[in-house]
This record gives C-alpha cells, structure tokens and sequence, in this order.
C-alpha cells in the first residue's frame, strides 16, 4: 500500500507542488508496467515516512504526464529527481539500495 505521504505529481500541479515547493522535493518518474519501479516504490514510501516535514515526495506516471518528463530529459526509468530551490540539484536511475538513494537526499536537506 502506498504512502499517505507520496503525493501524485502532474503535467498540472508540477510547478506548484514541485518547483515552488519550501522544501527539497523527490520526484520518482515511474509507470505502472515498469519491473524496477515496481522494486523501488516501497522505499519511496518509506522515504516519505521517514522524512515528513522535511522532504516532499512525490511520484509521476511518465505515461499519463509526459511534459514534464520530457523538459526533464527523462529517458529511463525509475529516474528519482531531486529538486530543491526550483531547480534540480539530484538524480538517481534506476532500482538502488535504500543507501544510495538516501544518500542524495541527505545531500539536500540542509
């Protein structure tokens, strides 16, 4: 079961909840066919537990928003991006240990 904390980000709300946000933000560029997205959706979950109030988290199906993916470059997926200050100061591809990925988010949280 997902996170009540992962919010769903869109070609819509981008700007507004990612790019304006007061916080660093984890923005998972996933589909619903994908094996490793799969693999690496409980630990976005756990993230956001684990980080509420000092990281927004938040997951964009490629599929159904395809903008914002495309101005991002994404071209694999999962790709994790972290954004703060409007900008993208972070990025992971792929299915990584929990480590790695929370490794580039600590980098960001100050």
């Amino acid at each position: 079961m997902a996170s009540a904390n992962v919010k769903e980000f869109t070609d819509d709300n981008f700007e507004t909840e990612v790019l304006k946000a007061d916080v660093p933000t984890l923005v998972d560029f996933w589909a619903v066919w994908c094996g490793p997205c799969r693999q690496v959706a409980p630990l976005v979950d756990a993230l956001a537990d684990q980080y509420k109030g000092k990281l927004n988290v938040g997951k964009m199906d490629v599929d159904n928003h395809q903008i914002v993916p495309q101005q991002y470059g994404i071209r694999s997926i999962p790709t994790l991006l972290v954004f703060k200050g409007g900008k993208v100061v972070g990025q992971v591809v792929g299915s990584v240990p929990r480590a790695k990925l929370e490794a580039e988010i600590q980098k960001h949280l100050t």
